[in-house]
């Protein structure tokens, strides 16, 4: 799930200068206008103009990811994903990446947990070439098995050498042991079991199930002419045919009950890098926004409390953090900091100490306040260009957000009171609930571990899988 920080947790806000009666002008959060198509297979296709910067920019989402990886698969919608341009019914790979370069372009496709995510972007004038390339990658791909075999082999292999370094797989290990090895519990990108398991096959079976126009959001940005732009889609992708690809069914998660902690043996390890918290919210859950500005004080920031706390006033770390995976089901919550092995205890009761205050003092208006101003103006600049525009608007449409997401963001922000937060912090951020996921030198830590949780799991971090039950 190493690209799990990614496509599906993109803030959903936009930026637009508006000039007012005065003067002076006034700056407000506003998605840009953007049209919806939907042509007569069922593809549909949004709109965006961006002008100003020769560039176009797509980014398309099959409504497939990770969840829809078959048991003991897992890892085959990442290396579908992954082949798309690696040889296609009238290019080699390497006839794909040379006709990419050559217009200065770019194509890239990878997997998340809930959907595959497709991007491009290339030059105004080299539009007709680009889109070009986009659908053959899209509609043609051949998944030779020499370019299948070599993708296993690489992933394995990248798996592996991750495992060297704590932090690279920290939260694999949270993940699957917070979800049991179910749901968001598999790992997107697979381990070093289920990759072996994969075969060419596998992955063209996946490719006609799922990459499907019905199946298929295409959200267009840039500079571009509309009228010419929708007569370029409907040529390009309107004799595009394929069934609409079954909805994936799963059980979605409920928060854990009780405390339970799984450590992993990295004999080698100097520091100690641990994860604890609780299954939190979907991405259209009413709170999202409080949470947002609760988490800000709480995490999420460099003055954050529990940066403060364990970084600047007891420089037990580099960092801690908090955060929230908001997905179609609830995602996982999460705190994390990391250590030396001998001050281990001593963070965790740190992280623990803040999470406790935060219950019982809850934020004050001078704090909400700040966490406000830092959220107006760390989002704008993250969605400003043309890619970031693509990337908003079809991961809205596939989450079923619509345009209040950006444009109520400004107010929905202002509206949280103390009141609102204390009443987000006992609902959303657990204190007594808790799962931990540690990775360290377990004949240092191990024995103190048992003062956090009755339930103990340990496993080897060589051992392969990420979860106790793989296998």
């Amino acid at each position: 799930m190493r690209q799990n920080i990614r496509f599906a947790a993109i803030a959903v806000v936009a930026l637009v200068w508006l000039a007012s009666s005065s003067a002076t002008l006034a700056q407000r959060l506003k998605i840009p206008p953007h049209e919806k198509i939907v042509l007569n297979n069922g593809l549909t296709v949004l709109l965006l103009e961006k002008h100003g910067v020769p560039i176009i920019n797509i980014s398309g989402i099959v409504k497939a990811g990770a969840l829809a990886d078959p048991p003991g698969q897992e890892g085959l919608a990442s290396t579908t994903a992954g082949l798309l341009r690696k040889g296609t019914k009238s290019r080699t790979a390497q006839q794909f990446s040379a006709d990419i370069d050559f217009i200065g372009g770019s194509f890239d496709a990878e997997a998340g947990e809930d959907f595959t995510s497709l991007s491009a972007e290339f030059l105004v004038k080299d539009q007709a070439q680009g889109l070009q390339l986009f659908s053959d990658a899209l509609l043609h791909p051949t998944f030779p098995k020499a370019e299948v075999d070599k993708l296993l082999a690489q992933s394995i292999d990248e798996i592996r050498s991750a495992k060297d370094s704590a932090q690279s797989v920290m939260f694999e290990y949270y993940n699957a042991y917070l979800y049991g090895g179910k749901g968001y519990g598999r790992p997107s990108d697979g381990d070093e079991l289920t990759l072996k398991k994969i075969e060419r096959d596998a992955v063209s079976r996946f490719y006609e199930t799922h990459y499907a126009p019905g199946n298929m959001i295409i959200a267009v940005a840039g500079d571009f002419n509309p009228v010419e732009m929708k007569k370029r889609i409907e040529e390009t992708f309107g004799g595009w045919t394929g069934k609409v690809a079954p909805a994936e069914k799963f059980e979605a998660a409920g928060a854990v009950k009780g405390k339970r902690l799984l450590l992993v043996d990295k004999p080698d390890a100097t520091q100690t890098f641990f994860a604890f918290g609780n299954v939190g919210i979907s991405a259209t859950d009413p709170d999202r926004v409080a949470i947002r500005v609760v988490n800000t004080v709480f995490g999420s920031r460099f003055t954050s409390m529990l940066n403060e706390a364990l970084r600047v006033e007891s420089g037990l770390t580099y960092g801690a953090t908090s955060f929230f995976r908001s997905w179609k089901e609830p995602g996982p919550f999460t705190i994390f900091s990391y250590t030396k092995n001998e001050t281990t205890t001593q963070a965790m009761d740190m992280a623990l100490e803040v999470l406790r205050k935060l219950h019982t003092d809850g934020l004050t208006t001078e704090q909400l306040a700040s966490a406000k101003s830092y959220i107006k103006g760390q989002f704008p600049p993250s969605i400003e260009t043309s890619a970031q525009l693509a990337r908003l608007i079809a991961s809205n449409e596939f989450y079923g957000l619509d345009d209040n997401e950006v444009n109520q963001l400004e107010a929905r922000v202002d509206a949280v009171t103390p009141e609102t937060a204390k009443q987000v912090i006992a609902k959303h951020f657990p204190r007594e609930n808790l799962v931990f996921a540690m990775i360290g030198k377990a004949s240092e830590i191990g024995p103190a571990m048992k003062k956090y949780a009755e339930k103990r799991d340990e496993r080897e971090i060589s051992a392969p899988g990420y979860w106790p039950g793989s296998k």
